[in-house]
């Protein structure tokens, strides 16, 4: 019995340590997973609750106008807008004298003249936003070898796909807001402390929310306080990437509330028209027999 109870406890050891040991593999494992990640980003963004969101959404102007000024103010410095127009800030509810007036502080680049010469003018109406490097070559050299994407489709052109069974739920939903919802989760997500042993490249800047590495070269935009606001709106980094990302949002798509409007108009048509003609099915073979 004696003998038999030693054994026990020999496989009772043998199982804690085998046990002891898978769970420090395990540990290890997902501190070596957190230290190099596979896939990108690291965390997913946060979805955001948006006035434009869904099949009833609408920009609000006052947040547009407010996202304006932090892209004048932050991102132009080094961010272009090479789609926009400036009468297209009518939709802003900016009136023509105000947009004049903000067109003419930017110096547009133009030419050749009857001289075969470029030249420089304050920028009109129909400009677009100038960008801030000649060329492409110049803003990756400015900015440490990657040159900053164009804003003009930014909100459309990123966007993390969303795994089971969240897409399930977006085609009831209607869920369309990824650019932004991504746009501000990467301008909020400077402060975060990396994993213990994750290697940062050197010249760049740790953001779990970025979705192509572990880091990016742009540095943190945004500090609170940074842009002042006249509505009285929070003057928070939190706030000002929602603003920046709702403006973004409309640059991609400024015509949304129109092609919504459109869209509702079509279904109704659908059902009145699918009506008359159930109605007219059901006049013309009443009298027909079975």
């Amino acid at each position: 019995m004696k003998k038999i109870l030693t054994s026990l406890a020999l496989i009772g050891l043998v199982a804690a340590g085998t046990g002891a040991a898978g769970t420090q593999a395990i540990a290890a494992e997902e501190a070596h997973n957190a230290a190099a990640p596979t896939h990108f980003p690291i965390d997913e963004p946060k979805e955001m609750s948006w006035s434009f969101s869904g099949p009833f959404g609408t920009y609000d102007k006052g947040q547009l106008q407010r996202g304006l000024k932090v892209y004048k103010e932050v991102c132009s410095a080094c961010h272009s807008m090479n789609l926009v127009a400036f009468r297209t800030l009518s939709d802003l509810g900016y009136s023509d004298a105000q947009i004049k007036s903000l067109a003419a502080t930017y110096t547009i680049h133009d030419g050749p003249n009857d001289a075969g010469d470029m030249f420089d003018r304050p920028g009109k109406p129909s400009d677009h936003f100038p960008a801030p490097f000649a060329n492409e070559e110049a803003a990756a050299a400015s900015n440490g070898g990657a040159a900053p994407p164009d804003m003009s489709l930014l909100a459309k052109a990123r966007g993390v796909e969303r795994g089971f069974p969240q897409f399930v739920f977006d085609i009831f939903t209607q869920y369309d807001a990824g650019g932004p919802d991504y746009i501000h989760s990467l301008l909020t997500g400077y402060d975060q402390t990396p994993p213990a042993g994750m290697v940062i490249p050197e010249g760049t800047h740790y953001n779990p929310y970025f979705m192509s590495s572990v880091s990016l070269k742009m540095p943190k935009p945004l500090s609170d306080g940074q842009v002042t606001y006249d509505d009285g709106a929070p003057q928070t980094v939190d706030q000002y990437a929602r603003d920046v990302a709702a403006f973004l949002a409309w640059a991609a798509e400024p015509h949304m509330e129109a092609r919504k409007h459109t869209g509702f108009n079509v279904l109704a048509f659908l059902l009145i028209f699918g009506a008359l003609v159930y109605m007219t099915k059901r006049k013309v073979w009443a009298d027909v027999a079975h």
